[in-house]
């Protein structure tokens, strides 16, 4: 009897403890449970000077924009999950050009590489055939604002000792306001952009 007393208090224990990381059995990676405490709470983003084709507050341009934003962190070197953020962000401008819904919500790629002036973001851009109205492309030129913004978005950058970076990708929906209410994977474009449309339908324009 003490012994099945015992082995039940060890289960119940173990599902607690699985509970807790496990936001009450409703995720089972940190990631995912990331992901579930974003959607719930929508944690403001720190802000960041963007140096684009001009310097600007990430913070300012939201506000001032107005649209719910999609957002990505790429290099423009990158040949790999970049170039299916890239093709994945092409067929929602697209989306959103043929739907005339581009004045609800818009694109935003964030590059982390140090390389990426001002001119290697216009080349890229030219080349995926951005619509600037609808898809912009930025860069953080301070080190530290890139780390805290990196961080709070979740993106993990590591050099790959060949002059290229190890990173993880998803896509962002940011609120007007710098709130992060939404993390996809990449290939859920469509289930970003139709979560980003409901939440414009709402949202302030």
């Amino acid at each position: 009897m003490r012994t099945a007393v015992t082995c039940a208090l060890i289960v119940l224990s173990g599902l607690a403890a699985f509970s807790e990381v496990s936001a009450g059995f409703r995720v089972v990676t940190s990631e995912a449970a990331r992901r579930l405490a974003v959607r719930e709470h929508a944690p403001q983003i720190p802000d960041a000077m963007l140096a684009g084709a001009t310097a600007h507050s990430l913070h300012d341009d939201l506000a001032r924009d107005g649209r719910i934003a999609l957002v990505d962190f790429i290099y423009t070197r990158c040949e790999t999950v970049c170039s299916v953020l890239g093709t994945e962000f092409q067929q929602l401008q697209q989306e959103l050009k043929r739907r005339g819904l581009q004045d609800r919500v818009r694109l935003i790629s964030i590059s982390f590489d140090p390389a990426d002036d001002a001119n290697a973001l216009a080349r890229y851009a030219s080349r995926v055939h951005a619509d600037a109205l609808v898809w912009r492309f930025e860069r953080v030129a301070d080190p530290q604002a890139l780390r805290r913004l990196l961080d709070a978005f979740g993106i993990v950058v590591v050099p790959d000792g060949m002059g290229g970076f190890v990173h993880n990708a998803a896509i962002h929906t940011l609120a007007p306001d710098g709130r992060l209410i939404r993390i996809d994977d990449v290939g859920e474009a469509r289930i970003a952009l139709r979560s980003a449309l409901a939440r414009a339908q709402v949202a302030p324009r």
